[in-house]
Protein backbone atom coordinates (compact mmCIF):
# COMPACT_ATOMS: atom_id res chain seq x y z
CA UNK A 1 0.00 0.00 0.00
CA UNK A 2 1.56 3.69 -1.06
CA UNK A 3 1.91 6.26 1.16
CA UNK A 4 -0.58 8.36 -0.56
CA UNK A 5 -3.64 5.47 -0.34
CA UNK A 6 -2.58 5.26 3.47
CA UNK A 7 -2.82 9.30 3.74
CA UNK A 8 -6.02 9.26 1.85
CA UNK A 9 -7.56 6.52 4.18
CA UNK A 10 -6.62 8.42 7.51
CA UNK A 11 -8.18 11.64 6.04
CA UNK A 12 -11.09 10.06 6.14
CA UNK A 13 -10.88 8.76 9.40
CA UNK A 14 -12.41 11.40 11.97
CA UNK A 15 -12.41 11.09 15.62
CA UNK A 16 -15.78 12.39 17.68
CA UNK A 17 -16.30 13.10 21.48
CA UNK A 18 -19.73 13.42 22.17
CA UNK A 19 -21.40 15.11 25.12
CA UNK A 20 -25.02 15.87 25.73
CA UNK A 21 -27.63 16.21 23.66
CA UNK A 22 -28.66 15.57 19.86
CA UNK A 23 -26.19 17.74 18.35
CA UNK A 24 -23.55 14.83 17.98
CA UNK A 25 -26.28 12.64 16.54
CA UNK A 26 -26.48 15.17 13.46
CA UNK A 27 -22.46 15.57 13.53
CA UNK A 28 -22.01 11.63 13.13
CA UNK A 29 -25.17 11.08 11.01
CA UNK A 30 -23.22 14.50 8.35
CA UNK A 31 -20.03 12.61 8.90
CA UNK A 32 -20.92 8.91 7.71
CA UNK A 33 -22.84 10.99 4.84
CA UNK A 34 -19.63 12.49 4.03
CA UNK A 35 -18.00 9.69 3.34
CA UNK A 36 -16.56 9.50 6.55
CA UNK A 37 -15.32 6.58 9.13
CA UNK A 38 -16.62 8.14 12.94
CA UNK A 39 -14.65 6.68 15.78
CA UNK A 40 -16.60 7.90 18.83
CA UNK A 41 -15.51 8.70 22.45
CA UNK A 42 -19.02 8.91 23.87
CA UNK A 43 -18.85 10.66 27.49
CA UNK A 44 -20.78 8.94 30.63
CA UNK A 45 -23.62 10.31 31.80
CA UNK A 46 -23.76 12.60 28.57
CA UNK A 47 -23.48 10.98 24.96
CA UNK A 48 -26.81 9.40 23.56
CA UNK A 49 -26.28 5.45 23.25
CA UNK A 50 -27.79 6.05 19.53
CA UNK A 51 -24.17 7.15 18.48
CA UNK A 52 -23.28 3.30 18.98
CA UNK A 53 -25.46 2.69 16.08
CA UNK A 54 -24.23 5.67 13.86
CA UNK A 55 -20.60 5.38 14.70
CA UNK A 56 -17.98 2.79 13.19
CA UNK A 57 -16.59 2.16 16.23
CA UNK A 58 -17.76 3.50 19.44
CA UNK A 59 -16.66 3.40 23.21
CA UNK A 60 -17.45 5.00 26.90
CA UNK A 61 -15.07 6.95 28.38
CA UNK A 62 -15.19 9.32 31.81
CA UNK A 63 -14.94 12.92 30.79
CA UNK A 64 -11.37 12.92 32.70
CA UNK A 65 -10.77 9.93 31.29
CA UNK A 66 -8.80 12.12 28.25
CA UNK A 67 -5.22 10.21 28.07
CA UNK A 68 -7.67 6.85 27.22
CA UNK A 69 -9.57 8.93 24.76
CA UNK A 70 -6.25 9.53 23.22
CA UNK A 71 -5.35 5.89 23.01
CA UNK A 72 -8.45 4.55 21.12
CA UNK A 73 -8.47 7.39 19.02
CA UNK A 74 -4.56 6.31 17.90
CA UNK A 75 -5.41 2.81 17.72
CA UNK A 76 -8.29 3.70 15.11
CA UNK A 77 -5.85 5.75 12.94
CA UNK A 78 -7.30 8.80 13.63
CA UNK A 79 -5.62 12.17 13.10
CA UNK A 80 -8.13 14.26 12.81
CA UNK A 81 -11.15 14.69 15.50
CA UNK A 82 -14.24 17.26 16.41
CA UNK A 83 -16.23 17.59 19.25
CA UNK A 84 -19.95 17.92 19.75
CA UNK A 85 -22.91 18.14 22.23
CA UNK A 86 -22.41 19.85 26.30
CA UNK A 87 -20.19 18.75 28.91
CA UNK A 88 -22.47 19.79 32.10
CA UNK A 89 -19.64 21.87 33.70
CA UNK A 90 -21.45 21.96 37.40
CA UNK A 91 -20.12 18.38 37.73
CA UNK A 92 -16.85 19.79 38.56
CA UNK A 93 -18.37 21.47 41.44
CA UNK A 94 -19.21 18.27 43.26
CA UNK A 95 -17.89 16.95 46.41
CA UNK A 96 -14.86 15.22 45.68
CA UNK A 97 -15.67 15.51 42.15
CA UNK A 98 -12.19 14.40 41.07
CA UNK A 99 -12.36 11.30 43.29
CA UNK A 100 -15.35 10.70 40.96
CA UNK A 101 -14.24 11.42 37.84
CA UNK A 102 -10.64 9.14 38.18
CA UNK A 103 -8.79 11.66 35.63
CA UNK A 104 -5.93 9.35 34.35
CA UNK A 105 -2.38 10.77 34.30
CA UNK A 106 -2.67 12.54 30.44
CA UNK A 107 -5.76 14.17 32.11
CA UNK A 108 -3.90 15.28 35.68
CA UNK A 109 -1.02 16.15 33.51
CA UNK A 110 -2.63 18.64 31.48
CA UNK A 111 -4.85 19.88 34.15
CA UNK A 112 -2.40 20.57 36.76
CA UNK A 113 -2.28 24.58 36.64
CA UNK A 114 -5.81 24.31 36.91
CA UNK A 115 -6.78 21.87 40.06
CA UNK A 116 -3.47 21.82 41.82
CA UNK A 117 -1.75 24.89 41.47
CA UNK A 118 -4.61 27.06 40.80
CA UNK A 119 -2.42 29.08 38.31
CA UNK A 120 -4.73 28.54 35.75
CA UNK A 121 -8.89 29.78 35.90
CA UNK A 122 -11.76 27.69 35.05
CA UNK A 123 -13.28 29.58 32.36
CA UNK A 124 -14.64 27.88 29.20
CA UNK A 125 -12.20 28.69 27.08
CA UNK A 126 -9.56 27.84 29.46
CA UNK A 127 -10.86 24.26 30.18
CA UNK A 128 -11.76 23.63 26.68
CA UNK A 129 -8.55 25.27 25.37
CA UNK A 130 -6.50 22.38 27.04
CA UNK A 131 -8.72 20.00 25.75
CA UNK A 132 -7.51 20.70 22.09
CA UNK A 133 -3.82 20.98 23.30
CA UNK A 134 -3.71 17.79 25.23
CA UNK A 135 -5.22 16.18 21.90
CA UNK A 136 -2.88 17.99 19.66
CA UNK A 137 -0.03 16.81 21.77
CA UNK A 138 -0.76 12.99 20.99
CA UNK A 139 -0.99 14.24 17.08
CA UNK A 140 -4.64 14.92 17.30
CA UNK A 141 -5.61 17.60 15.93
CA UNK A 142 -9.33 19.39 16.67
CA UNK A 143 -11.98 21.00 13.52
CA UNK A 144 -15.28 22.42 14.68
CA UNK A 145 -18.31 20.37 14.02
CA UNK A 146 -20.02 22.74 12.02
CA UNK A 147 -17.24 22.58 9.03
CA UNK A 148 -18.99 18.75 8.85
CA UNK A 149 -22.41 20.11 9.39
CA UNK A 150 -22.57 23.74 8.26
CA UNK A 151 -26.02 23.67 7.19
CA UNK A 152 -26.67 23.50 11.06
CA UNK A 153 -25.86 27.28 11.47
CA UNK A 154 -28.98 29.59 11.62
CA UNK A 155 -28.72 31.71 8.84
CA UNK A 156 -30.29 35.52 9.31
CA UNK A 157 -34.29 36.43 9.59
CA UNK A 158 -37.04 35.49 11.02
CA UNK A 159 -37.62 31.97 11.41
CA UNK A 160 -41.05 32.10 12.80
CA UNK A 161 -44.71 34.14 11.84
CA UNK A 162 -44.36 36.29 15.10
CA UNK A 163 -41.77 39.10 14.78
CA UNK A 164 -40.59 40.62 18.06
CA UNK A 165 -42.39 43.64 18.77
CA UNK A 166 -40.63 47.76 18.73
CA UNK A 167 -40.50 47.17 22.53
CA UNK A 168 -39.28 43.61 21.92
CA UNK A 169 -36.71 44.59 19.56
CA UNK A 170 -35.23 47.25 22.46
CA UNK A 171 -34.87 44.44 24.36
CA UNK A 172 -32.93 42.60 21.95
CA UNK A 173 -30.35 45.21 21.40
CA UNK A 174 -30.27 46.08 25.25
CA UNK A 175 -29.66 42.24 25.61
CA UNK A 176 -27.20 41.94 22.63
CA UNK A 177 -24.53 44.26 23.83
CA UNK A 178 -24.88 42.98 27.47
CA UNK A 179 -24.58 39.19 26.05
CA UNK A 180 -21.65 40.33 24.28
CA UNK A 181 -20.10 42.09 26.73
CA UNK A 182 -20.76 38.82 29.20
CA UNK A 183 -18.88 36.59 26.27
CA UNK A 184 -16.08 38.80 26.44
CA UNK A 185 -15.44 38.09 29.81
CA UNK A 186 -16.46 33.88 29.07
CA UNK A 187 -19.14 34.34 31.71
CA UNK A 188 -21.73 32.57 29.53
CA UNK A 189 -23.70 33.17 26.11
CA UNK A 190 -27.37 33.75 27.58
CA UNK A 191 -29.01 36.74 29.21
CA UNK A 192 -32.86 37.52 29.90
CA UNK A 193 -34.14 40.85 30.20
CA UNK A 194 -37.58 42.73 30.07
CA UNK A 195 -38.48 46.29 29.79
CA UNK A 196 -34.66 46.14 29.08
CA UNK A 197 -34.19 45.13 32.96
CA UNK A 198 -31.79 42.35 33.50
CA UNK A 199 -33.62 39.41 34.95
CA UNK A 200 -31.26 36.39 34.32
CA UNK A 201 -27.08 35.88 33.26
CA UNK A 202 -26.00 32.35 32.23
CA UNK A 203 -23.21 31.12 33.92
CA UNK A 204 -21.85 27.58 35.10
CA UNK A 205 -25.84 26.12 34.91
CA UNK A 206 -26.60 26.52 31.24
CA UNK A 207 -29.16 28.45 29.51
CA UNK A 208 -32.66 26.26 29.78
CA UNK A 209 -31.43 27.09 33.98
CA UNK A 210 -31.23 30.86 32.96
CA UNK A 211 -34.36 30.59 31.23
CA UNK A 212 -36.37 29.28 34.12
CA UNK A 213 -34.76 31.50 36.68
CA UNK A 214 -35.88 34.47 34.79
CA UNK A 215 -39.47 32.66 34.92
CA UNK A 216 -39.24 32.83 38.65
CA UNK A 217 -37.97 36.24 38.92
CA UNK A 218 -40.72 37.20 36.10
CA UNK A 219 -44.15 35.91 36.76
CA UNK A 220 -45.99 38.11 34.40
CA UNK A 221 -43.51 36.68 31.87
CA UNK A 222 -43.14 38.09 28.26
CA UNK A 223 -39.38 38.48 28.40
CA UNK A 224 -36.39 38.08 25.61
CA UNK A 225 -33.90 36.01 25.96
CA UNK A 226 -30.79 36.51 23.45
CA UNK A 227 -28.05 34.21 22.81
CA UNK A 228 -24.78 34.93 20.66
CA UNK A 229 -21.51 33.76 20.33
CA UNK A 230 -18.52 35.12 22.05
CA UNK A 231 -16.56 37.92 20.10
CA UNK A 232 -13.47 35.62 20.01
CA UNK A 233 -15.35 32.40 19.66
CA UNK A 234 -13.73 29.39 19.05
CA UNK A 235 -15.83 27.44 16.87
CA UNK A 236 -14.11 24.34 17.52
CA UNK A 237 -15.71 24.21 21.16
CA UNK A 238 -18.94 25.77 22.84
CA UNK A 239 -20.80 27.17 19.79
CA UNK A 240 -24.25 28.39 20.76
CA UNK A 241 -26.93 25.93 20.45
CA UNK A 242 -30.53 26.02 20.67
CA UNK A 243 -33.23 23.20 20.18
CA UNK A 244 -36.58 22.44 20.64
CA UNK A 245 -36.19 22.01 24.29
CA UNK A 246 -35.17 25.15 24.79
CA UNK A 247 -38.46 26.57 23.16
CA UNK A 248 -40.08 24.37 25.38
CA UNK A 249 -38.24 25.82 28.79
CA UNK A 250 -39.25 29.37 27.58
CA UNK A 251 -42.78 28.28 27.07
CA UNK A 252 -43.03 26.85 30.39
CA UNK A 253 -41.13 29.63 32.05
CA UNK A 254 -43.15 32.19 30.35
CA UNK A 255 -40.91 33.84 27.59
CA UNK A 256 -41.94 35.68 24.45
CA UNK A 257 -38.70 36.00 22.20
CA UNK A 258 -35.83 34.02 21.14
CA UNK A 259 -33.14 35.86 19.21
CA UNK A 260 -29.86 34.30 18.42
CA UNK A 261 -26.69 35.23 16.10
CA UNK A 262 -26.81 33.91 12.52
CA UNK A 263 -24.12 32.26 10.91
CA UNK A 264 -22.94 31.19 14.55
CA UNK A 265 -25.50 29.39 16.35
CA UNK A 266 -26.54 25.95 15.62
CA UNK A 267 -30.42 25.59 15.60
CA UNK A 268 -30.98 21.45 16.09
CA UNK A 269 -34.31 20.27 14.14
CA UNK A 270 -34.63 23.25 12.88
CA UNK A 271 -38.07 23.02 11.28
CA UNK A 272 -39.20 21.21 14.43
CA UNK A 273 -38.04 23.91 16.37
CA UNK A 274 -39.94 26.64 14.31
CA UNK A 275 -42.97 24.91 14.36
CA UNK A 276 -43.12 24.26 17.89
CA UNK A 277 -42.67 28.34 18.78
CA UNK A 278 -45.37 28.90 15.89
CA UNK A 279 -47.78 26.83 17.84
CA UNK A 280 -46.70 28.41 21.65
CA UNK A 281 -46.54 32.14 19.94
CA UNK A 282 -42.94 32.74 20.33
CA UNK A 283 -40.82 34.77 18.49
CA UNK A 284 -37.66 32.74 17.42
CA UNK A 285 -35.46 35.80 14.82
CA UNK A 286 -31.51 35.19 14.05
CA UNK A 287 -29.75 38.17 13.51
CA UNK A 288 -26.05 39.31 12.55
CA UNK A 289 -23.15 40.15 14.96
CA UNK A 290 -23.88 44.15 14.15
CA UNK A 291 -27.44 43.73 14.81
CA UNK A 292 -27.14 46.74 17.92
CA UNK A 293 -26.23 49.29 15.43
CA UNK A 294 -28.47 48.58 13.36
CA UNK A 295 -31.19 48.40 15.31
CA UNK A 296 -29.83 51.63 16.35
CA UNK A 297 -29.89 53.40 12.72
CA UNK A 298 -33.59 51.72 12.15
CA UNK A 299 -34.77 53.87 15.63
Amino acid sequence: MTNSTTSHKSEKRIGLVAGWGRFPIQVAIALKTAGYQVYCCGIYGHADPELENICDEFEWFGMARMGSQVRFLKRCGVHSATMAGKIFKTLLFQKFHLIKHLPDWECMKYFYPVYFTKKKDRRDDTLLTIVTELYASNGIQFSPATDFAPELLVKRGTLTRKSPSQAQLLDIKFAWEMAKEMGRLDIGQSIAVKGRAVLAVEAVEGTDECIRRAGQLCSAGGFTVVKVAKPQQDMRFDVPTVGVGTIQTMKDAGASVLAVEASKTIVLDQSELVAYANQVGISVVALESDCAEKLDQAA
